[in-house]
């Protein structure tokens, strides 16, 4: 594998990220994520490289929908623990790999999933080869689920969290939103850690640049996402339903598609 800053792994290898999407609004990225894949995959089973698919939090649902899936993960803290918990199944396989040089073979699967890599590469030749490789590997036809963050994201998160009202976070924020590169320099985990945030135009064209044909950009969570106090809700079923409702219904509206902390780009290749 490529190299890969430490501290991104180190802040992989201190963050549960399995239950991250398991509990509170992370729940609403979690539903929101599932239900914009399968509402895009054709009929299957299907082949489906999951990269950079950490602890297998995604590669679990798809393999219970029936597909065929194999892992690939830099952190090898996450791909044991994806073995370990899809161990019951013989759909899944989790290897250490890198999104920039995988090593499946050339039009092999059906779909991709690159739910993680483009938040870490901070050079767009880097986000390019990786976009690349997963063209690469699926087969001409097949689909390629691009997840980034959004170039907002941060302050977004320091208003709702406070952080923005502090000269440190507001110097982060600032910086987030002119470049794109985003830099934890406190080692406080609840900040993030070295990755890049994208505007929505901006993962559109890098997927048209890497030979993929871009079928439509959503955003995942929507408003509701930077609503903390709506996590206490999640249990009441109108409730959920509504947060979901509310993502869906402004998820292609492309004057707020930044405000979604994530984005996912459904991409064709060629």
């Amino acid at each position: 594998m490529r190299d890969i800053p430490n501290e991104i792994v180190e802040h992989y290898q201190a963050t549960d990220e399995d239950s991250r999407i398991r509990r509170g609004l992370g729940q609403l990225e979690f539903v929101r994520t599932q239900a914009i894949v399968r509402k895009h995959l054709p009929t299957g089973p299907l082949n489906i490289i999951d990269i950079g698919g950490a602890t297998g939090v995604h590669a679990s649902w798809l393999a219970a929908d029936g597909h065929h899936v194999q892992l690939f993960d830099v952190v090898p803290e996450h791909v044991e623990s994806a073995r370990q918990i899809t161990a019951g199944s013989s759909r899944v396989s989790a290897a250490l790999g890198d999104a920039r040089d995988l090593p499946s073979a050339d039009n092999s699967m059906d779909a991709a999933l690159l739910f993680g890599p483009l938040y870490h590469l901070t050079s767009r030749e880097d986000r390019l080869l990786a976009l690349r490789e997963a063209a690469r590997v699926v087969h001409p036809g097949g689909l390629v689920f691009v997840a980034t963050i959004s170039r907002f994201a941060s302050l977004l998160d320091g208003l709702e969290d406070g952080f923005f009202f502090t000269d440190e976070g507001a110097l982060m924020v600032n910086e987030d939103l002119a470049t794109g590169q985003h830099r934890n320099r406190t080692g406080n985990p609840q900040w993030f850690t070295t990755a890049y945030f994208h505007r929505p135009e901006e993962i559109r064209q890098e997927c048209l640049d890497a030979g993929l044909t871009v079928e439509t950009v959503v955003g995942v969570e929507g408003p509701a996402g930077w609503v903390s106090q709506l996590a206490d809700r999640w249990n009441d079923v109108v409730a959920r339903e509504a947060m979901v409702r509310s993502a869906e219904l402004v998820e292609t509206e492309e004057s707020l598609l930044g405000v979604s902390a994530h984005l996912i780009t459904v991409a064709r290749v060629r």
